[in-house]
């Protein structure tokens, strides 16, 4: 309970700090967007590089991975039905939302929640994962697609990989795994140093964007908003519980680890994406700040009665 609290703590504090450099200005009117930048584009990828350098590829299917993975994909394909089919909405707005629904706050809070609640941090690994190899990519070949009036084309979806710092970044990081050699510590500490800048430079740039924001006012992005916060605070969790304890059979500490996974608030990435791509910026960090207050209470409920 007091890792959640920390981490939740942690959190809020930085994105309080981010909130009253955007009130009083500090960093001008161009500052949310700079460190937006400056985390997609430098911080992030350092991140995940290191990251997923020490990461074992055996790591990856465990049956609590597996049903947090099928919750994720329950979840975005229900936002994709809700929003792009029934509601007509831009393909860079669904695919923002869908994030917003299933993309995890993996990193900054699933690592201490792993480690105080679970006691096993390699739990975290998979789902890291599953993001930047996968859920991520897409959602960038799709955006990068949508993006200006750039008309789609093969050429381009095929050359967007050397274009996409967090996509070059992980596949470099998962092929130093998956080799099993070393790099000096020389070698690998300016990364870390700039890897360590990511969660807090995009806890600034949320904080930043905040001043004048009504996450709760009622407009036209409202049932966008409210469902995926929805889907994320109460739909993936249930999902991957259904899904572990009756469709694997799991309990214990591996439906625990299933379900917390799952249960984790949209990462703040997702708002560091929709500025980036200057996609459903509104859509994204109302998401993160919603389903972060609301998986507060979720999270501590889920610890008591499954753990």
């Amino acid at each position: 309970m007091r890792a959640i609290v920390a981490g939740f703590a942690a959190i809020w504090s930085v994105t309080l700090i981010g909130y009253l450099i955007g009130r009083f200005e500090l960093l001008g009117p161009d500052g949310t967007a700079v460190l937006a930048r400056l985390a997609f584009f430098v911080a992030t990828p350092a991140l995940l590089f290191t990251t997923l350098a020490d990461t074992s590829p055996t790591e990856v299917f465990t049956p609590a991975f597996l049903a947090y993975l099928a919750s994720t994909v329950v979840v975005a394909a229900g936002y994709l039905a809700l929003a792009g089919w029934l509601w007509h909405r831009p393909a860079g707005d669904v695919t923002i939302g869908a994030l917003g629904a299933s993309y995890v706050n993996a990193a900054n809070l699933g690592i201490p929640v792993a480690a105080y609640v679970l006691d096993d941090v390699s739990v975290v690994a998979p789902v890291l994962l599953f993001q930047v190899l996968v859920a991520a990519p897409v959602a960038f070949a799709v955006l990068d697609l949508t993006a200006g009036d750039r008309r789609p084309s093969v050429r381009r979806l095929l050359s967007l990989p050397a274009r996409n710092p967090i996509m070059i970044a992980s596949a470099a990081g998962l092929a130093l795994a998956v080799s099993q050699w070393q790099p000096p510590a020389e070698l690998l500490r300016p990364f870390e140093l700039l890897g360590a800048a990511a969660v807090p430079l995009a806890l600034l740039a949320l904080g930043m964007s905040l001043p004048g924001s009504r996450p709760l006012a009622a407009d036209p992005q409202a049932r966008e908003r409210y469902t995926a916060v929805a889907l994320k605070v109460l739909g993936q969790p249930a999902v991957a519980y259904l899904i572990a304890r009756h469709g694997l059979g799991l309990s214990g500490t591996a439906l625990l680890a299933a379900v917390v996974t799952a249960a984790l608030p949209t990462a703040q990435n997702v708002f560091i994406f929709a500025t980036r791509y200057q996609r459903g910026q509104r859509l994204a960090r109302d998401s993160v700040v919603l389903s972060t207050v609301a998986t507060a209470v979720t999270l501590l409920l889920i610890a008591a009665v499954l753990g």
